[in-house]
């Protein structure tokens, strides 16, 4: 078909005006990482055009519609490389030239101005220029939020509300989490997690794991990437909205897990913890090359393990079978697979098992809600308390003891029991205090000497509320504002205030514990440099009774260090990994 006179003169003229053109500096697209300031005065230089900074259309943007929570795909193509957000709509299109969805969108609707969500600049459409102004700045927080340092430090202690675009106030941190189905119990733990304050302060700052999405080479550096945005959004004090979307972190979630934890079907919160606090420990350490070029965990401690992994010493015994005589039961005593062993694990949470609801209703035929205090839970794992474990094949009496605390120690409350026909709730009542509970009573007497600090307060507080079937059952999240000291109750997008005695009213699942560091351990013993001990001449054995004496109150504990057995000095609990 011949070409129309109209269209060979309007050629004829672009290739005597490409003629014209003078060579500019490259002003492409790796010089997205330089403050726009910079760009601007490149393009200044190079003659930039007139209209980046005179753009008519910035009135047409409508913030109330602008939403970057969700995954980064174009909503004609679905592709997600080279996506544009129109800032009238709100909607995702792919590329800016003349034959892109972007394009056509703006001559068909007549939107202007796009954001490319990967270089974070705006580009005005079809006219295809960049625009140049610095009231986009918010959209590019909103897209992007960074922290400094000093922001950071303050985050803790800082009372003030912040207000939205909308009009709403809330606290930093204190948004809701949107229910896309069925994801609330993903929401109950991002927000636990997210008020973990030396997990919250690693994630705000993307330079700390930056260089791990560059350098591995599976899926799991999209947890990572996807749980920091995460993080940083919901601690955003510029947000246009009062809640965020965990739907690209959801999305990360499913490909990581293969399609084990899906946001359209109910599930265990605590298996998805348990999961999701082991997968990001994997996926923080960094690769090492091995000698066959396959790629290798290093034995780097994250900051996931400095948080919360403690350390614990179990003993096992086997019981010896009921229906061996007396003389088959001393032969067996002395083998090595009846005698006691001891192993020393690490862990993130401790399990409470509580105990067995009646079976029998009161004098008015109602049923009994048992009621059981923390402290009887925790003498699980005092080193005395010694229980069955049954398993397929035989029986096991175990009994644990602590050895290291973490800053941040997570419990969790057994509600749920799996028999042979159904999946059984524990409606059991758990009483605590949600101050100063002083968990150096659960660790070994040395142990306990080598705690600077043994005293937590309660900062989360997990509740199931509902039957145990599947698919059925919501969960919801106590919060402790530290600023305030005021409690929160969030669930999904819902964000009220509540009062600290309604917590221990509930049916507790989940419990984040953080040391108090206001109040030191009166057993405390300050551990004493390597060079003074080899100047006195002192030994471990020396050391070990020092110890012995102070817990005999004998002398002043400002005064004497103690030593470990294997010979390297005690550190504070959480500072660094055991080595059991």
């Amino acid at each position: 078909m011949p070409l129309l006179p109209s269209v060979l003169m309007k050629r004829k003229l672009e290739k005597l005006h490409a003629k014209d053109r003078k060579p500019v500096a490259d002003v492409s697209d790796d010089d997205d990482d330089q403050p726009v300031t910079k760009r601007a005065a490149i393009l200044l230089a190079n003659g930039e055009d007139s209209r980046s900074r005179t753009c008519p259309y910035l009135d047409t943007i409508n913030r109330h519609l602008l939403d970057f929570d969700f995954e980064k795909l174009c909503s004609v193509s679905l592709s997600h490389l080279n996506v544009y957000a129109c800032l009238v709509c709100g909607k995702y299109f792919q590329g800016r030239g003349t034959s892109t969805h972007a394009y056509t969108h703006s001559v068909s609707e007549g939107h202007h101005v796009f954001l490319n969500l990967e270089t974070h600049r705006f580009y005005c459409l079809p006219d295809d220029y960049e625009i140049i102004d610095g009231s986009l700045d918010d959209i590019t927080y909103l897209l992007n939020p960074t922290f400094a340092r000093e922001d950071v430090a303050s985050l803790d202690t800082n009372p003030r509300m912040v207000r939205a675009y909308n009009g709403l106030t809330y606290h930093q941190g204190f948004v809701g989490l949107n229910n896309i189905k069925a994801n609330d119990y993903c929401n109950v733990v991002l927000q636990m997690l997210s008020h973990v304050s030396p997990l919250r302060d690693y994630f705000l700052d993307m330079n700390n794991y930056r260089a791990l999405l560059t350098t591995s080479s599976d899926h799991m550096h999209l947890l990572v990437q996807r749980f920091g945005e995460l993080i940083r959004k919901l601690w955003n004090p510029r947000h246009f909205k009062t809640h965020v979307s965990p739907h690209e972190f959801l999305q990360a979630v499913v490909l990581c897990s293969k399609k084990r934890f899906q946001f359209t079907e109910q599930g265990d919160a605590v298996e998805f913890m348990s999961w999701f606090l082991n997968a990001l420990d994997m996926a923080l350490k960094p690769k090492k090359r091995s000698q066959q070029g396959k790629e290798a965990k290093s034995g780097t401690i994250t900051i996931l393990s400095r948080s919360l992994r403690g350390c614990m010493r179990v003993y096992s015994r086997k019981i010896l079978p009921v229906n061996l005589t007396a003389e088959e039961k001393m032969a067996l005593a002395d083998s090595a697979e009846y005698m006691l062993t001891t192993a020393d694990i690490k862990f993130f949470y401790l399990t409470c098992d509580l105990p067995p609801p009646p079976l029998y209703l009161d004098e008015f035929k109602e049923s009994i809600i048992p009621q059981v205090s923390l402290a009887t839970l925790l003498a699980k794992f005092n080193g005395t308390t010694e229980k069955e474990y049954k398993t397929h094949r035989d029986s096991v009496m175990r009994r644990f003891e602590l050895r290291r605390l973490p800053p941040y120690l997570i419990l969790y409350m057994k509600r749920f029991v799996k028999n042979i026909f159904t999946l059984e709730k524990n409606p059991t009542i758990v009483n605590f205090p949600i101050k100063s509970i002083d968990f150096g009573d659960l660790l070994e007497p040395e142990c306990r000497t080598q705690h600077k600090y043994t005293t937590y307060d309660l900062v989360a507080n997990i509740v199931h509320d509902g039957p145990p079937t599947p698919g059925s059952g919501t969960h919801r999240i106590h919060l402790l504002h530290r600023g305030t000291g005021k409690w929160f109750e969030m669930q999904d997008l819902h964000v009220t205030e509540i009062l600290p005695q309604m917590i221990p009213l509930s049916e507790t699942l989940v419990q984040v514990w953080a040391v108090n560091k206001s109040i030191l351990n009166p057993l405390y013993v300050r551990p004493v440099p390597k060079s003074d001990l080899t100047k006195t001449g002192q030994t471990t054995d020396n050391l070990v009774n020092a110890a012995e004496v102070v817990r005999s109150g004998q002398i002043e504990l400002s005064n004497v260090g103690i030593k470990q057995k294997d010979g390297n000095i005690a550190e504070e609990p959480g500072v660094a990994e055991s080595n059991p």
